[in-house]
């Protein structure tokens, strides 16, 4: 869902993509080849949010400006399940991970991750290339290659979910066979699920 205020109008990539489900309002700015996923919340009634190109804002997430103090995600930042960012500058390539909380005036360096959980205090610099974690969060160590290697090409990840997104076939109607009583499942447990 896209909405105006007044003169504040989202302007979207025509190669971004926005899942069903998330909400864009406002002055926010969306590059080429980001996605902003389901359920997610971009609100920029207050000040302006700039969305990187190849950024992924997952699901449940919440980004929001105060004046005087943009969200902006440099390209390639991919911001975790239900993470919010709060007036906050999160430099190219940094990973913030699920749950976490960045608050207004904080400025995340580039290639850092933000641990699952971590809270980042007003006006904190996180130094680039760090594992920053805890509630109020501190840097834990420098990165290695080895964690690099492993969230390095999680935008380009996305990037391909949401070409496959942009793709789904949605049906609002009654919900389609039943996979329990489906011909093949009747008498198989699923195979999801484990025998107790």
């Amino acid at each position: 869902m896209f909405g105006t205020l007044g003169d504040a109008v989202p302007a979207i990539a025509p190669d971004a993509w926005i899942a069903p489900g998330a909400v864009i309002v406002g002055a926010v700015r969306i590059a080429s080849l980001a996605s902003v996923w389901y359920g997610s919340v971009l609100r920029a009634d207050d000040d302006e949010i700039s969305i990187g190109a190849e950024c992924n804002v997952q699901d449940l997430c919440c980004i929001h400006a105060d004046p005087g103090q943009p969200a902006v995600l440099e390209p390639r930042v991919s911001v975790g399940h239900h993470a919010t960012v709060h007036g906050a500058h999160v430099e190219t390539g940094t990973l913030i991970g699920i749950g976490a909380v960045v608050l207004g005036g904080a400025r995340i360096g580039a290639r850092a991750i933000v641990a699952a959980g971590t809270v980042v205090l007003p006006e904190v610099a996180v130094p680039a290339g760090v594992l920053y974690a805890g509630v109020p969060g501190r840097v834990i160590r420098e990165l290695t290659t080895d964690d690099y290697e492993r969230f390095e090409g999680i935008p380009d990840r996305y990037v391909r979910r949401a070409a496959r997104h942009r793709a789904a076939r949605w049906d609002s109607g009654s919900p389609r066979a039943d996979p329990l009583t489906s011909p093949g499942m009747v008498g198989r447990s699923h195979p999801g699920w484990r025998e107790t």
